[in-house]
């Protein structure tokens, strides 16, 4: 044996044995720049480990976490048409559709779903940002209808995680049509006096601000997010003034009296399933699942044996 084979040969087979390291095993945040392992980042729901920033997260990885052991139905939403406008941009909207369909692997921008947390039974809805932007179009409208109908149904609270960027302009008006449709819905819950609670996520903008993101008995956000009509930028040109720092994000708003709560995403479950329960007149929830623990009485000390005086 030579060094030839000892050596030069081991390095050329390593060489070109070396495995290719997926590019998706590291997610870098967008606040802090750390990288972090997207195993750690998915059992933290996409929260920074390091400074907790609250990512964009999928409507079923958050059913999966929020739910009773991940359970839940979905509730069937109809489907509308397809492209009544006939739109066309760079690309013919039914494209872009099936574009978001094959990156994200949902149908539409939102998810609805009933189930329970912490055995109390609710409906929930969810919109997904990563399909366009979480844009509110005819189908949104529909499952927002869809899901109020099944909460007055099953007499259940809705709560309904919004985040979006606005109307869907492939769909013009009809877009807009839906702001008054969703308050109908929200109407139709309130009338059969059930809870209706929103969670606004990052971002939460445009008629999703001005119509059912900001019409629930209780208003909860996640620490950081952007929740607003017209944003800073826009603002900011408009009135040629120097915003405050932290204009519009949820602890701004929360401390000037938009909100309620500011919440992380790791305590929506027990938060949730604590504010329902108020709301509905139930009894709080058992953490953990377990029966109630059997009273148990008190341990007294004996008695010390009482010794008669000496005559």
């Amino acid at each position: 044996m030579n060094w030839i084979s000892n050596y030069v040969r081991p390095k050329i087979n390593s060489l070109f044995s070396r495995r290719e390291v997926p590019e998706n095993l590291w997610t870098k945040c967008d606040e802090c720049g750390t990288m972090l392992f997207h195993r750690e980042l998915k059992d933290n729901l996409n929260v920074c480990t390091n400074c907790g920033h609250h990512m964009h997260i999928a409507p079923r990885d958050r059913f999966a976490a929020l739910f009773d052991g991940g359970v839940f139905n979905e509730v069937k939403v109809p489907a509308p048409v397809e492209d009544p406008l006939k739109f066309r941009d760079q690309k013919r909207y039914p494209e872009r559709l099936r574009a978001a369909q094959k990156q994200g692997g949902e149908h539409e921008a939102m998810l609805v779903a009933e189930g329970e947390i912490h055995r109390t039974p609710v409906v929930v809805a969810a919109q997904d940002f990563g399909f366009m932007a979480g844009s509110m179009g005819m189908y949104v409208g529909n499952a927002i209808i869809a899901a109020a109908e099944r909460a007055v149904q099953a007499k259940r609270p809705l709560i309904l995680f919004s985040a979006a960027g606005g109307a869907r302009m492939q769909e013009g008006i009809l877009s807009l049509m839906q702001m008054p449709r969703a308050t109908i819905a929200v109407e139709m819950l309130r009338e059969a006096g059930l809870p209706y609670i929103v969670v606004l996520t990052h971002p939460t903008t445009g008629g999703v601000t001005a119509s059912y993101a900001m019409l629930g008995d209780i208003q909860i956000a996640e620490p950081g997010a952007l929740i607003c009509f017209a944003g800073p930028r826009v603002i900011e040109q408009t009135i040629r003034e120097t915003l405050p720092e932290g204009f519009q994000r949820a602890e701004y708003l929360l401390d000037h009296g938009m909100l309620d709560r500011v919440t992380a995403r790791g305590r929506h479950r027990d938060e949730l399933a604590t504010i329902v329960r108020m709301l509905t007149g139930q009894t709080p929830i058992v953490r953990g699942d377990l029966p109630a623990p059997e009273p148990v009485e008190p341990i007294l000390p004996k008695p010390e044996p009482q010794t008669e005086p000496a005559r």
